[in-house]
């Protein structure tokens, strides 16, 4: 018990001076505008299939789960409504969070603790590079900037899945759908959706990056640096989601 307990306050502590490392290089000079653009590309590219489809099963699903009970209600005509505002407000950016956590997470983790294991990183911190700079910066800020155009993606999707959705029951068109979803929708449901997938895509970016960054014991540590990046990570995403919604409530987003 005691041991767990100081691991813990290890891992907090040494993320916590990993994360403030990270505040005092992204603004110094070298940029690695190059590497950055390439590490969006390889964010946005290898979720995309992921997010996409699992956008289009959740609004499909939601649809197809709402219907039978608003038909009990009487209240079939607010189902694009509350398709809608599940969705912009929750669905798409915690599941879209998700599924770029199990992916870029863990590819962050595996390839910085295989290029730590083999001694690469060390190499650069000895030729007088700044590996931290490269390496780290720029996958975090990557996965910043993606996370909240991928979680618009999945919005879009499964928007359209849930037309799709309300249509194999009643024949709406789309014009009228659009306008059911845009009318009860305000600035106060898309702003902190919104707002929260930067803190979702950074939280991805910096625990991959440190659980790669300070792997050991060999290739069994990356094995275990990937699986930890993936489960933290999505335990940290379920906390911000948690505290996004506390605050939106406080400041009258609700």
């Amino acid at each position: 018990m005691a041991a767990s307990k100081h691991h813990f306050l290890a891992e907090t502590g040494g993320m916590a001076r990993f994360v403030w490392r990270f505040f005092r290089e992204v603004f110094r000079p070298r940029y690695e505008v190059q590497e950055f653009l390439y590490q969006c590309y390889v964010v946005g590219y290898q979720s995309l299939p992921l997010v996409s489809i699992t956008g289009f099963i959740m609004g499909l699903v939601l649809t197809l789960r709402l219907h039978p009970t608003m038909v009990t209600f009487g209240a079939e005509s607010w189902i694009p409504a509350m398709a809608g505002l599940t969705i912009i407000r929750e669905v798409a950016p915690l599941i879209s969070a998700l599924m770029v956590a199990g992916k870029v997470s863990s590819d962050m983790g595996a390839e910085l603790g295989a290029m730590r294991v083999s001694e690469q990183i060390d190499a650069m911190e000895v030729s007088g590079s700044n590996p931290f700079k490269y390496l780290v910066v720029t996958r975090v800020l990557a996965t910043t900037l993606m996370m909240p155009i991928l979680s618009i993606l999945a919005a879009t999707i499964g928007l359209y899945a849930a037309y799709l959705g309300v249509n194999m029951h009643t024949v709406t068109p789309l014009l009228m759908f659009t306008n059911d979803i845009l009318k009860p929708l305000t600035f106060g449901d898309v702003l902190p959706a919104l707002l929260k997938t930067f803190f979702f895509g950074f939280a991805i970016g910096i625990i991959g990056c440190y659980k790669g960054y300070y792997c050991q014991e060999g290739t069994e540590g990356v094995g275990r640096a990937a699986n930890s990046a993936v489960v933290v990570s999505s335990l940290v995403i379920f906390v911000l989601d948690l505290l996004a919604v506390q605050i939106s409530n406080l400041l009258g987003f609700n």
